[in-house]
């Protein structure tokens, strides 16, 4: 069952304010930032849903990621990245509040950041050094398609953070556990009162 939101108290924050009826936090980084595992713990803290965009794509393809770059090309992803990602924000209005890990080029896209942007979704941005990302690319058994080697990797990394920075919330997972990585999000977005542990 979700928790009932309530309204921040006050604090300056860099960040912009919470309204009573926040849907959702939405969390965008690099590939193997995190996204999902801080996702699945912070939506375990507040009791929100989990919704992985990677996830209800492949659910809806019927195919992996790997397995839509390979056949159909990244523009077909990038097309059904989007699709996936508007129906879920539709759904928010009428489903519990939920923590959306979306994946690493999804936000590359500007109809992805404007419509975002319109729905007031905080988005939080999970970052690390490349080649510490690189180096957990490397010991995951997921196949990445884009991940091809370190120095395609770095510049990918390269351009998409400029993206990236304009997040309302940047967050390093370096060297921090996903319990601490979750905890210092619903710190920093005021989300205390949402949390299960008050």
């Amino acid at each position: 069952m979700a928790v009932m939101t309530t309204r921040p108290r006050p604090r300056q924050s860099t960040t912009p304010p919470l309204r009573n009826s926040l849907r959702a936090v939405v969390l965008i980084g690099f590939m193997a930032c995190g996204k999902t595992s801080v996702g699945l713990a912070l939506s375990q803290r507040l009791d929100w849903t989990f919704h992985d965009l990677d996830h209800r794509i492949e659910a809806h393809e019927g195919r992996t990621i790997a397995e839509i770059f390979r056949d159909s090309g990244e523009p077909a992803f990038r097309q059904a990245e989007r699709a996936a990602l508007f129906t879920l924000l539709k759904e928010l209005s009428s489903s519990p509040p939920a923590v959306i890990a979306l994946g690493g080029g999804a936000f590359m896209q500007p109809d992805v950041r404007r419509v975002l942007a319109e729905a007031n979704l905080p988005v939080v941005w999970l970052d690390a050094p490349p080649e510490a990302l690189w180096e957990r690319c490397s010991q995951q058994p997921l196949q990445r398609p884009l991940a091809l080697n370190l120095n395609q990797f770095r510049q990918l990394y390269e351009e998409r953070r400029r993206h990236y920075t304009e997040a309302a919330l940047h967050v390093d997972t370096s060297g921090k556990e996903v319990q601490t990585i979750a905890d210092e999000v619903i710190e920093r977005l005021d989300l205390i009162g949402h949390s299960k542990e008050k």
